[in-house]
């Protein structure tokens, strides 16, 4: 009977560690943090091409933050988040992103006043875009 005690016990304490480990998706397609990363370039072309916005840093800074803290809290090691955020590889994408998402909304380079149109809605609706901006209309 002991025995039997002595295996139960060990079968309940190593259902656990028995249990497969949820796999977690690659950083590069987790959809919340493409999303913020998105906005964020988004914001960065419209300062780019627009005379009348500039980027508020500080911010933008807390929503990277925010942004790490959510990957680290996901699982996502340190190391991994800053070779995703500092790749040239992923900078290029989130950049062509950007750009179709202001192509498709009426934004095209060398249209100073689309950018600003853009931006100065984004403001006004107080989306992530508009409160990674500042106006100096």
């Amino acid at each position: 009977m002991k025995r039997v005690k002595t295996a139960l016990i060990a079968a309940v304490l190593a259902l656990p560690l028995a249990a497969p480990a949820r796999a977690l998706e690659p950083i590069r397609q987790d959809a919340h943090i493409n999303s913020v990363l998105l906005q964020g370039f988004i914001a960065d072309a419209m300062t780019d091409n627009c005379p009348t916005l500039s980027p508020r840093r500080m911010a933008a800074l807390h929503e990277l933050t925010k942004l790490r803290d959510y990957a680290l809290k996901k699982g996502y090691k340190a190391a991994e988040i800053r070779s995703f955020v500092e790749s040239k590889t992923e900078k290029a994408r989130g950049k062509a992103e950007a750009a179709a998402w202001l192509k498709a909304n009426g934004a095209v380079p060398g249209k100073a006043q689309a950018y600003c149109a853009l931006g100065e809605a984004e403001i006004a609706k107080k989306s992530l875009i508009g409160r990674l901006l500042r106006s100096s209309k």
